[in-house]
């Protein structure tokens, strides 16, 4: 994309100084107004044909070839990159699209129940609780706010706080899953979402080596406490980039999002009366 973007930012430039030259080439030799010059380079760069203005002298018929010659390759070279350009656009939106699926769909069997657990076990995150309680009132500024912080949050697991048997069974369960996503070959191009996933099976490769996780020496505890963080630490940032992307493109799933946050203790996916204003459906 960015060499699509060098060469469109070349061509109009380029393009710009053709038809300056044009424009004031046909002023001085063919004596035309600036309008009716510019004009008239314009549409001999455009080869739509002449009017009513037309070169006249050998020297603006001179500058006419030269000016074909030059401004249509340029031109059409604006025209393609411009083209080549936009049908990428649509194409890294599809493919955002099917990406966000994906992270939908972990966060749906996986990450959300993982989210819970980690921010319950958590000691410092009933300082900022409250701030990632998202509502349907967010807005841009509030997501960049809330990212900016959590950047400098110090995530921690107390593993005393997690039933490591019962996420032990859980992550297992939910293994085959976990390397249907990692073949993705979407993937490979959102390497945040890769890390994150990457984390969580190293934490279920670690559980399901362990036979007996409920007597474990602390050091092992401890190692374990670090896989389970580095989970945590991805997991935060892209579920806040999910909720913003949900928010955006589809309220209804948005709805729902914010009905089983994972950080909000009070949340419900039962929909009361007075949710009936807050949540949009479609």
């Amino acid at each position: 994309m960015e060499s699509i973007r060098f060469r469109l930012r070349f061509f109009l430039v380029a393009l710009v100084v053709i038809v300056a030259l044009g424009t004031f080439g046909f002023m001085i030799i063919e004596g035309l107004p600036l309008l009716d010059a510019f004009y008239f380079s314009i549409v001999t760069i455009a080869t739509v044909g002449y009017g009513d203005v037309h070169a006249t002298t050998p020297a603006g018929k001179g500058l006419t070839i030269l000016l074909i010659v030059l401004g249509v390759g340029t031109f059409l070279g604006v025209v393609a990159n411009a083209t080549e350009m936009m049908l990428n656009r649509r194409e890294n939106q599809a493919r955002l699209k099917k990406i966000n699926m994906l992270i939908g769909i972990f966060f749906s069997e996986v990450g959300t129940k993982l989210l819970s657990d980690f921010s319950d076990s958590d000691p410092g995150l009933p300082q900022i609780r409250k701030e990632l309680v998202v509502t349907g009132r967010w807005t841009d500024q509030d997501f960049l706010r809330v990212s900016k912080m959590l950047k400098s949050h110090r995530y921690e697991v107390d593993i005393g706080k997690l039933s490591l048997e019962g996420m032990k069974d859980f992550l297992l369960r939910k293994r085959a899953f976990l390397v249907g996503l990692l073949e993705s070959p979407m993937l490979l191009e959102h390497e945040a979402f890769t890390e994150l996933l990457r984390a969580v099976f190293h934490l279920v490769e670690e559980l399901g080596f362990r036979e007996d996780v409920l007597r474990l020496p602390d050091s092992d505890r401890a190692h374990l406490s670090g896989d389970a963080r580095r989970a945590y630490n991805h997991m935060v940032h892209q579920w806040l980039d999910y909720m913003r992307y949900l928010k955006e493109h589809y309220p209804y799933l948005f709805s729902l999002a914010m009905r089983t946050n994972p950080f909000d203790q009070e949340a419900s996916p039962v929909v009361e009366e007075v949710q009936k204003a807050t949540y949009p459906t479609m």
